[in-house]
């Protein structure tokens, strides 16, 4: 069963923008971006509000994903993509993404900022740091 409505479309959105986002970060760390999409789609939270399908989550503005401009994200996803999109959508969750609804890769050495967008830094995977709402702020993903 899925966790959000989806049409081919949006499966193919979902895996270019986890590619896009995550290649470097290998299946896991894609499966991990496509989390934080599924998150945005069923939160009914913050700045997520009107956030209802994959597509408004992929491309949401301010606040969007930087793989939209990315010549990654315009090539065709591929089968194994597509399935790894579907994982996501079907509900596999992966922690330090669980729950989360940003992340973003702070380049070099960097450690992770303890907050960002006022949310607090749930964990790190490679190159990527994961926040989480707060308890209590958006209950649909908890």
């Amino acid at each position: 069963m899925a966790l959000v409505n989806y049409t081919s479309k949006d499966v193919d959105l979902l895996a270019r923008l986890m590619r896009a986002e995550a290649i470097g970060e290998g299946e896991l760390g894609m499966l991990m971006v496509g989390n934080v999409v599924v998150n945005r789609t069923i939160a009914n939270c913050l700045t997520f509000k009107d956030i209802n399908s994959i597509e408004k989550a992929v491309y949401q503005s301010p606040g969007g994903f930087a793989g939209v401009n990315s010549n990654l994200f315009y090539s065709a996803a591929t089968v194994r993509e597509k399935e790894l999109a579907m994982r996501n959508i079907r509900g596999e969750y992966y922690y330090p993404a669980t729950n989360a609804l940003w992340f973003y890769a702070p380049g070099g050495n960097s450690g992770c900022v303890e907050l960002w967008y006022d949310q607090k830094l749930e964990g790190r995977y490679k190159s990527h740091c994961f926040y989480e709402p707060y308890e209590g702020v958006c209950q649909e993903i908890r």
